[in-house]
């Protein structure tokens, strides 16, 4: 895999305590081979710590922020106290990701008789550069199966990776919501907010989204979109209540869209 030299300041990053002793921690920042980082004890959590090992302790990962590089002292400053729950989470899973990505990057070279290092050269790099990270690639390998060859690559290689990807990665889904208003001052309304629910509605799974509309009370209706990611989602959901209220006002009613209600 690539090395990593040194963190940029303010990056979050996975540590092991390797030493908790008085004015602080050492940590070895799992990221960065052969890169250590210290935790001062005023940055190991807020308000006075009267003993540092009743907050880390030897041989325990957790995720910091760096506060400043200066390779000349040998390590890295990081602070614990800066990161928070939501923070350590996603952080966590995507160290997480990048293991199990260079453990499937693995098998791909043992499928096609090479080794880790000879595919690093030949096309690992060249696909980080291009999706971001490892795992990012067997995410988007996995959804779209094409899209290696849609983005110019070749080589026989892409079969395997293909093949790895599909048997090891499952597609992670988001659901969110939105509500519907609809109102109409004459007795064709209830028709008309038939018609603009099919407007709304996505029957079929197209592209990996689902949009299903459900009643509520009147005059609200709540819009369920299924998507692979937030964006995807958030874009769906906008353009089919977009579609909804434009109807229902083109046909003399009244049509509001919103992300929550009270």
């Amino acid at each position: 895999m690539p090395v990593k030299e040194v963190p940029d300041k303010g990056k979050l990053v996975v540590c092991t305590v390797v030493k908790a002793k008085g004015f602080g921690a050492f940590v070895r920042l799992e990221e960065y081979p052969g890169t250590e980082g210290f935790i001062h004890i005023k940055e190991v959590a807020s308000g006075w710590v009267k003993n540092i090992r009743n907050h880390v302790k030897e041989g325990q990962k957790i995720v910091c922020k760096v506060m400043e590089v200066d390779t000349a002292k040998g390590y890295i400053d990081v602070s614990l106290k800066r990161v928070n729950e939501h923070q350590r989470r996603e952080k966590t899973q995507q160290w997480k990701n990048e293991h199990k990505a260079e453990k499937l990057f693995h098998m791909v070279a043992d499928r096609i008789g090479k080794s880790t290092d000879e595919c690093w050269q030949e096309f690992g790099n060249d696909i980080i550069k291009k999706y971001g990270s490892l795992y990012e690639t067997f995410e988007e390998v996995a959804y779209d199966n094409e899209i290696l060859e849609k983005d110019d690559f070749s080589g026989d290689w892409i079969s395997a990776f293909r093949e790895v990807a599909v048997e090891n990665v499952i597609i992670p889904f988001v659901n969110i919501t939105g509500y519907m208003e609809m109102s109409f001052p004459d007795r064709n309304g209830v028709e008309h907010i038939r018609n603009a629910l099919k407007e709304i509605e996505i029957e079929e799974e197209q592209d990996e989204v689902s949009v299903k509309v459900k009643y509520v009370s009147a005059p609200v209706y709540r819009i369920d979109v299924t998507a692979p990611d937030y964006k995807m989602a958030e874009k769906e959901l906008k353009e089919c209540a977009e579609k909804g209220v434009e109807y229902i006002k083109k046909h003399g009613g009244t049509g509001t869209f919103k992300r929550k209600i009270k």
